[in-house]
């Protein structure tokens, strides 16, 4: 790609920065200037990619469509393409990435991605809408996978953090290996609504939720700086980070990844959205900071 287009949005409580580059937010600051999202670095060199049309890995990398394989990598490629800005303005902004010759050679339906980023009492939400311009169903998954900085404060230790739940989250958990979903189910790491970070949460990768109780959550140090966040038309929720790396992402998802066993057509594959004709789909998280300069 070449030289990176960004946009600068604030409302004098907090700020972010987006990139025409996967409409991806590159920047999140509290009034006081501290950043609060995962400067990309090297264990991991994204901030908070757009996941479209899959979320995680599909079998073999193959997305079969009547019949037809199409190679779909990890996560799929809106975030490695780069979207048009529609609308700019001081407090917010809108991106549009739509399906062309090139997504056509790997995702052979006819989509319109826009994104909205608006930030309003210091409260950055961001907007997802998926729609089907065509005359048949679309199948397809979108998910977010915002990280932030891990630990919050960089005077308090990453084991003194903790998330907790709106709701209390008692039901078994799903891992992946290879990035496909694993058939077992495992008893959840959260106690009551409390989920303690710990590096070792993530040996084996994301902690997902298949259908959370909550649609909001609480990270960062008990009594002291915290991140709100809230999510809405998400079904999912994937928690991950790499081991030893600062940041913990938090990721609200229409999709899973594919279960490991599964190779049949896209549009039968457990949890993807059936957008029908004419149709949208939109899901939004937000994000607000407290105790936080």
């Amino acid at each position: 790609m070449s030289v990176c287009e960004t946009h600068c949005i604030q409302d004098g409580l907090l700020s972010a920065v987006i990139s025409a580059d996967g409409a991806e937010l590159h920047s999140v600051r509290s009034a006081g200037g501290r950043e609060l999202l995962w400067q990309a670095g090297p264990q991991w060199p994204r901030h908070a990619p757009v996941l479209f049309p899959i979320v995680g890995r599909l079998v073999n990398d193959a997305l079969v469509n009547q019949g037809k394989s199409y190679r779909m990598p990890q996560h799929g490629f809106a975030r490695d393409r780069r979207f048009r800005f529609t609308e700019r303005s001081t407090a917010s902004c809108c991106l549009l990435l739509e399906d062309d010759a090139q997504s056509r050679e790997i995702y052979p339906f006819a989509f319109r991605l826009e994104i909205q980023y608006r930030i309003e009492a210091g409260t950055l939400t961001v907007r997802y809408t998926v729609s089907n311009p065509s005359g048949t169903v679309l199948p397809a998954s979108i998910g977010a996978h915002p990280a932030f900085v891990w630990p919050l404060d960089p005077d308090i230790a990453p084991e003194a953090h903790e998330i907790v739940f709106a709701e209390a989250e008692t039901a078994a958990i799903r891992r992946v290996a290879g990035g496909l979903l694993q058939p077992e189910l495992e008893p959840s790491p959260v106690h009551g609504r409390h989920l303690h970070l710990d590096t070792n949460l993530f040996t084996r990768d994301a902690v997902i939720f298949e259908a959370p109780a909550s649609k909001s959550l609480r990270y960062g140090v008990p009594g002291g700086s915290a991140l709100q966040i809230s999510w809405q038309g998400f079904e999912q929720l994937g928690i991950w980070s790499k081991p030893g790396a600062a940041f913990v992402c938090i990721e609200p998802w229409l999709g899973l990844a594919s279960p490991q066993d599964f190779e049949g057509e896209f549009s039968s594959k457990p949890h993807v959205m059936l957008i029908p004709p004419g149709g949208s789909r939109t899901a939004t998280w937000s994000v607000s900071a407290s105790g936080i300069a």
